[in-house]
């Protein structure tokens, strides 16, 4: 596109913003020629926001460099910041826009621990906001580097694999139609004993799946097996006056002992956020948002009578109806709500003050 055209595209584009967009909450998307949607924001002053847009240097500024790439923009006004940030998480999540970087935010900070399905499911580590995976998580923790580590020394612990996930798993109770002989390990968690071996036939289904049983137990608070047989080696290393591997096993007890401990105090502020959320409306639309373990499960015009108010009471009772146990992980697909939602409650504390406990 030449000089000339670009800038008068830009023209067009402020004028528009200029004569139209209100200083609303809301959410904004940047489309480009082709009708691909760039990028997606939110303000709670939706024109200031669009027209810092246009003050930007393209040569430094990541603004300017976006609207270099939309021939036009659309908006949409929401009732509060708060419901801007809900839409502009969902609309990112859906449209994937490529100047949007893949839902960083709390990612940075935070990771979680998958316990992956399939025939002999692992241990791994997800940061933040990364794609779908099929199976249990649990989390947040913080710094992901420290859980790889407590995460192997538990998986050592158990005995489960740590192997590529499209590796081919054979149990000693699964006997194949077209038996290939024995085969080598090849895997040195296995030779020195960290691994079960389910790769090679080397344990039972049902002993494998007993130790993956016992990995949701250690999450879940239920079974502290896997620390408790450091601290036996433990005892049993200083007993022989092994003292170097004494301290060894002492270390790898107490990095589970933390990954317990961080997860049970990150873990009980998911459980606090749970309650009911007043917001007023920018044009007295106000609203309150049912929240439960930190992901908004329903939004509804704020009561204004007490019809309203009944009604408002079945609709949360029946929502915490089915609430998980304390103990339960989070569900894959609720991640991303979780830390936008403890996100803004962490940088306005005071909002709080808008919550109301729900009760069954």
């Amino acid at each position: 596109m030449s000089r000339a055209r670009a800038a008068a595209k830009l023209k067009a584009l402020r004028a528009s913003v200029r004569g139209e967009a209100e200083d609303r909450p809301g959410v904004y998307r940047m489309i480009g020629s082709d009708g691909e949607v760039v990028y997606v924001g939110k303000s709670k002053r939706l024109r200031t926001r669009l027209l810092s847009y246009f003050r930007g240097d393209s040569r430094v500024d990541k603004g300017a460099r976006i609207l270099q790439e939309a021939s036009s923009i659309e908006w949409a006004y929401l009732p509060n910041e708060f419901a801007a940030l809900l839409e502009e998480l969902r609309l990112i999540k859906r449209l994937r826009p490529r100047f949007n970087v893949a839902l960083k935010r709390d990612a940075r900070h935070y990771a979680f621990v998958a316990i992956l399905r399939g025939r002999a499911p692992r241990l791994t580590v997800l940061r933040g906001m990364g794609p779908r995976v099929d199976g249990t998580v649990y989390g947040p923790f913080v710094g992901a580097e420290r859980l790889r580590a407590a995460l192997r020394e538990l998986s050592d612990s158990l005995g489960l694999r740590d192997c590529a996930l499209d590796g081919r798993m054979r149990f000693a109770d699964q006997q194949e139609l077209f038996p290939v002989g024995a085969r080598t390990p090849g895997c040195i968690r296995y030779e020195v004993g960290k691994c079960l071996g389910p790769c090679i036939a080397a344990v039972t289904a049902d002993v494998y799946g007993d130790r993956v049983r016992q990995a949701r137990a250690f999450f879940e608070a239920a079974d502290d097996g896997p620390i408790e047989r450091l601290r036996n080696a433990m005892r049993d290393a200083s007993e022989r006056m092994a003292f170097e591997r004494a301290g060894s096993l002492r270390d790898k007890a107490r990095r589970l002992e933390e990954l317990r401990e961080q997860f049970d105090r990150l873990r009980f502020a998911v459980e606090t956020l749970t309650f009911s959320y007043h917001v007023p409306g920018a044009l007295g639309d106000d609203r309150v948002y049912v929240i439960r373990r930190g992901v908004v499960r329903a939004e509804v015009p704020a009561p204004r009578c007490r019809d309203d108010e009944a009604s408002f009471r079945e609709l949360a009772g029946r929502l915490l109806e089915g609430s998980p146990s304390r103990l339960a992980g989070v569900p894959t697909h609720e991640i991303d709500e979780l830390l936008v939602v403890s996100s803004w409650f962490r940088t306005h504390p005071s909002e709080l003050e808008r919550t109301q406990a729900l009760r069954t």
